[in-house]
């Protein structure tokens, strides 16, 4: 299911009022990382809610048993630092690893989901240009 949804356009709106106005929170796929993850996970009952947000995307996934890891495992959920963008300001993401060495999650630029590099790539020095700061798994997702 994550791997299918690169290119989705259904992540993209996500409404709220505001001051009385209808007003579009995700800023038409710009800012919809969390509800990219938070809606895939709560298709399978693996949180409580959908999210519009990294930090509530974050608590839900405590609350609901996911635990931290310290390797990447395809499906696991990824936290990644705050990242300065215009016109969008300064903002954490989160997405989904596929594999050891990529991850899939909503892009600010085409705002849909896009396979990347797990950290972006990496700078001139070798550090990664965008530096994970937790790796979410959950018991269900074991195969037995």
């Amino acid at each position: 299911t994550i791997k299918n949804s690169r290119g989705a356009k259904s992540y993209r709106d996500n409404f709220a009022r505001e001051e009385g106005k209808k007003k579009n929170i995700t800023k038409g796929g710009a800012l919809s990382c969390a509800y990219f993850v938070s809606a895939l996970l709560r298709t399978f009952t693996l949180i409580k809610n959908l999210h519009t947000t990294v930090g509530g995307t974050l608590r839900d996934l405590e609350q609901s048993g996911w635990v931290k890891i310290k390797k990447p495992r395809s499906g696991c959920v990824i936290h990644w630092e705050a990242h300065l963008s215009k016109p969008n300001g300064l903002h954490e993401h989160i997405g989904f690893c596929t594999d050891a060495t990529h991850a899939m999650s909503n892009s600010s630029r085409t705002r849909v989901p896009e396979v990347h590099h797990i950290t972006y790539g990496h700078k001139k020095d070798g550090s990664p240009r965008r530096r994970i700061l937790g790796l979410y798994w959950h018991p269900t997702l074991d195969l037995k």
